[in-house]
């Protein structure tokens, strides 16, 4: 029988990731939203070539769109059009979703930000959240705790050994 390496622990189905915004923000609510691609981003999306850990969601005219992803084009997929890497996605959504996110962002003050993008069935999903910023105390305490968990369960482990 053979192990599986513990290199990628990512799932098979995920994209990539943003575990910055986990350090940054405590997270509230998470969304599910398709995102609005062009052929070409499918192809490099494939590939690999995606990053969010600068991305973050904007709203106009009553729509959701990410901004700050990077898709970086292939070479040999993108000849016949002038691809924009950074260019802004639409995020598809239900109007109420919308009016809820747009609200909490504009009235309460918090923080819409993409938590990772994923495959279901063929299309690509983007997790988002609504989030309100850690202070740095709170970044501390966070990893403090982190440490202490992890330090726990080594403890255990060398108990039952």
């Amino acid at each position: 029988m053979s192990k599986k390496s513990k290199k990628s622990k990512k799932p098979d189905n995920q994209i990539c990731s943003n575990k910055k915004a986990r350090h940054e923000y405590f997270i509230e609510e998470t969304f599910e939203a398709g995102l609005s691609l062009q052929g070409w981003e499918v192809k490099a999306i494939r590939a690999g070539k995606m990053s969010i850990t600068e991305a973050y969601i904007i709203f106009r005219n009553g729509e959701a769109f990410l901004f700050g992803a990077h898709i970086q084009p292939l070479i040999s997929s993108s000849t016949h059009v002038s691809p924009d890497s950074i260019r802004t996605r639409k995020l598809l959504l239900n109007r109420r979703e919308i009016d809820k996110l747009y609200g909490a962002v504009n009235q309460k003050g918090f923080a819409c930000v993409p938590l990772s993008c994923y495959w279901k069935r063929s299309m690509v999903k983007c997790q988002i959240a609504l989030a309100v910023g850690k202070k740095q105390h709170d970044k501390r305490k966070t990893l403090k705790d982190r440490d202490w968990e992890r330090d726990k369960q080594r403890g255990f482990k060398q108990h039952l050994d």
